[in-house]
């Protein structure tokens, strides 16, 4: 698997309600559309995306984003 199929699927990544509550608090946001923000954080160049198991991971400044790879959700977001 390659990050491309990730970046390919863009448009299907996306969250639970819980994870909203969950993603803002781990990274300290408020009043923002959490998955745009990350979709952004996932599209930048400088973002280090790898598969392990059944999830993706997306590495970007100090954060680590985890996405189930069937489902596109995110699972969580935290700060390293």
């Amino acid at each position: 698997m390659t990050k491309e199929e990730l970046l390919n699927n863009i448009d299907k990544i996306h969250t639970t309600d819980m994870g909203i509550i969950r993603i803002q608090k781990n990274l300290r946001l408020n009043n923002i559309d959490v998955v745009e923000y990350l979709k952004e954080k996932i599209m930048d160049n400088s973002c280090y995306i790898y598969k392990k198991g059944k999830n993706w991971y997306c590495e970007i400044e100090n954060i680590i984003i985890t996405i189930n790879s069937y489902s596109y959700t995110i699972i969580t977001a935290h700060i390293k």
